[in-house]
């Protein structure tokens, strides 16, 4: 008799248990006040359009030339992103100016933004803006980059006017 006690006993608090978990599963959770209203940054990419590649690459590259620590990885990222012929046409242009070729300058910009342009024959444009200046009294300056459209390679970089 008590072994059969000690049975429903134990059956009765297993349904209990399993009605208080289900019960629980089922009730929304409370938000602390200490959880923030507003979600974590976040950022994200894609395999998208030329022009992405383009902001990767400027992305990468001031990156790469702001920080002293980085060894070679600038003429990495020029290497992937950059097709040979502009790789040439900037060690040119560089040894005639005495400048970073890709960025058109001695410094390096505090900011940058790529915007989309136009395509056709094979290639499509980005404008690149890059910042320059202290956030109160920036300036900027404005290059025009070409990409080929069937490898996505920057093939070309000058100064807007």
């Amino acid at each position: 008799m008590s072994r059969m006690i000690r049975s429903r006993t134990t059956g009765r608090v297993l349904v209990a248990a399993a009605l208080l978990l289900t019960a629980g599963a089922s009730v929304p959770a409370v938000a602390s006040s200490t959880t923030p209203t507003t979600p974590p940054p976040a950022r994200s990419g894609s395999n998208g359009p030329v022009y992405d590649r383009v902001a990767d690459f400027y992305g990468a590259y001031i990156d790469a030339v702001t920080d002293s620590g980085s060894g070679h990885l600038d003429t990495q990222l020029r290497a992937f992103y950059l097709t040979s012929g502009l790789r040439s046409r900037l060690a040119t242009w560089e040894n005639r100016e005495h400048a970073d070729g890709v960025l058109r300058a001695q410094d390096v910009p505090r900011a940058w933004k790529v915007t989309a342009g136009d395509s056709g024959m094979g290639h499509t444009w980005s404008t690149v803006r890059l910042t320059w200046g202290s956030a109160k009294h920036p300036t900027y300056t404005y290059l025009t980059v070409q990409s080929d459209l069937a490898t996505k390679k920057i093939s070309g970089i000058k100064q807007k006017s």
